[in-house]
């Protein structure tokens, strides 16, 4: 229903190196990544392999694909033995196959942060504990040709997430960040732009003051490639994702137009919805509308942050507001919503109290600039709600 916008070129889907492998594996199962998330291109675990004097595999994947990912694993070790894991996250989606691999593997070391130790004993118990290497910000692990240099990624998005710049080949392994749903072998047009950008508002984007220390440290490096947990590698000239990357860890707006997220019971709000949609693009303004009962919530949330101005539309409900609304605005909160100029459309046939609920809930948000006029209707468009229409516009033109 949403369209991405920057399609992927086959270069970006592997690593073309004569030492780094991907060995991940593409999910076309999935239909909602943990549990929320509609993934329509599915989603990519990526596992990387460095063939060298010592052997390092980074991270594994999801439980429901250890055994392909063995396999793929051991097509490009033929019959030589890893040296280390390195953990760069411990979220199960990407540590899940740890027990498997160590068992095959039995003088692999497992390579870490130090918060990473106590989430992997909690999910594997004391086992391994004899194998576990802990590494902290600035550490380098020699392999020969290649070293692994680690980066300390706190909160981008769990505790003890740490990053590895390669500097022979100048291969920043980003743990999820620069993640994108979608997975790698898909032949329609999946793209990064937009995609990425929903995975990084849904799942990293309530961290953006973490993800810009991280960005501070990237800038010091020459990199070439990305290598991160979901989605595709990113190669060639970096400087888009980079500077997308910046955007949106700085919640800064991308499109100047204006969404209007709206819920609407018998049609009549929807119709304010739509009456000032068509008076802005007259104007020339870019809008985007959205039922919020017929699209799925992330998508909302993403479109929030893109753009500059944002009207709710909704209808008191229950002496509250529309359930689906009241989702969206709650996720907004919980994700740090901010810097957006923010009105309201509210309906209600005789106790008309929506915008008010809805202003008091983004009081939390920082940053909010909130326009008047709100518009009531009560039941039905009149002359007067659309003549308040016709103010709010002018004020969002």
């Amino acid at each position: 229903k949403n369209p991405p916008a920057n399609r992927l070129t086959s270069s970006q889907k592997c690593i073309r190196t004569n030492d780094i492998f991907n060995v991940g594996v593409n999910d076309h199962k999935i239909k909602f990544f943990e549990g929320q998330y509609p993934v329509p291109f599915g989603m990519a675990y990526n596992s990387y392999v460095i063939l060298d004097e010592k052997i390092a595999v980074t991270d594994t994947v999801d439980r429901n694909f250890g055994h392909e990912w063995l396999e793929n694993l051991e097509k490009v070790l033929k019959d030589r033995q890893p040296d280390y894991l390195i953990v760069h996250h411990m979220e199960p989606d990407h540590s899940a196959n740890i027990a498997e691999f160590l068992n095959k593997y039995s003088s692999a070391k497992v390579v870490l942060s130090a918060v990473a130790v106590n989430i992997l004993k909690a999910y594997f118990g004391d086992a391994f504990n004899a194998r576990l290497q802990t590494v902290k910000e600035g550490d380098c692990l020699e392999l020969g040709l290649h070293t692994l240099r680690f980066i300390g990624a706190p909160m981008v998005h769990w505790p003890e997430v740490l990053m590895s710049y390669e500097t022979s080949e100048k291969v920043l392994f980003s743990a999820d960040g620069f993640g994108s749903f979608g997975a790698n072998d898909v032949d329609t047009e999946e793209y990064w732009d937009d995609e990425a950008r929903r995975y990084y508002y849904g799942i990293v984007g309530k961290f953006g003051t973490q993800v810009l220390n991280v960005l501070k440290k990237a800038a010091a490096l020459e990199i070439k490639t990305i290598c991160s947990l979901h989605g595709p590698v990113l190669t060639g000239d970096l400087s888009h994702h980079l500077e997308e990357y910046t955007k949106w860890a700085s919640y800064e707006s991308e499109n100047d137009g204006v969404f209007i997220p709206f819920t609407s019971v018998y049609g009549h709000t929807e119709e304010a919805v739509n009456l000032l949609a068509e008076k802005l693009r007259a104007s020339g303004k870019d809008v985007k509308t959205m039922n919020l009962a017929e699209n799925d919530l992330s998508y909302a949330l993403d479109a929030a942050f893109l753009y500059k101005n944002v009207v709710f539309a909704t209808t008191t409900y229950n002496t509250g507001i529309y359930p689906f609304m009241n989702d969206l605005i709650t996720r907004l909160v919980e994700h740090g919503f901010c810097k957006t100029n923010v009105a309201f459309i509210e309906n209600g046939s005789w106790a008309p109290s929506a915008a008010r609920i809805m202003k008091e809930k983004l009081s939390e948000c920082k940053e909010l600039n909130f326009i008047e006029p709100v518009v009531t209707v009560k039941g039905a468009l009149n002359t007067a709600s659309k003549e308040a229409l016709n103010s709010l516009s002018e004020k969002l033109k």
